[in-house]
């Protein structure tokens, strides 16, 4: 269920946070809420991400690459 919340602040700072929810693609409402839910654990870290490196996370998890393998490689590219 959800419910109205009135919040009070300075109008620059309104200003600012509108403009970054449209910066984001998200409404206003959404960003407190967000934010909010982070206070006490409610959401998961991969929410923030975006959807690309969402996707990403976990990916590498089973690898075995060790420096080794990271200057080889750099070798092949640029050599």
């Amino acid at each position: 269920m959800q419910t109205k919340l009135t919040l009070r602040m300075d109008a620059a700072l309104i200003s600012r946070a509108k403009e970054h929810a449209r910066r984001s693609g998200k409404s206003l409402s959404r960003l407190v809420a967000e934010y909010l839910s982070l206070l006490d654990g409610d959401q998961d870290d991969t929410t923030a991400l975006p959807p690309t490196v969402r996707s990403l996370k976990g990916a590498l998890r089973d690898a075995s690459t060790d420096r080794e393998d990271y200057l080889r490689h750099l070798e092949e590219k640029y050599l």
